[in-house]
């Protein structure tokens, strides 16, 4: 195996869901709130979370984060939940 099997095109575009939609993005680094606005959900009322295979619940991302993508990521919504302090 050649160093160029192992080497990821980056501007090929990445296919990845959000509650099952699937969307396709050359960016590979976005910000949760970026994300969600484009499942067409506002992010002062919803968090990002992504679902991983052995992870029992989503792991949450702020509006900030910057979420990586990878082919097959999966992404869903999650309600806003308040501060508790």
């Amino acid at each position: 195996m050649s160093h160029f099997d192992n080497v990821i095109d980056i501007r090929r575009p990445v296919e990845f869901t959000i509650h099952g939609r699937t969307y396709l993005s050359r960016s590979r680094r976005q910000p949760a709130a970026d994300l969600l606005r484009l499942a067409g959900l506002e992010p002062d009322h919803h968090e990002l979370g992504e679902l991983r295979v052995h992870r029992p619940r989503p792991v949450r991302f702020a509006d900030s984060d910057i979420v990586v993508i990878h082919k097959g990521t999966r992404l869903v919504s999650l309600p806003d939940q308040p501060d508790v302090m």
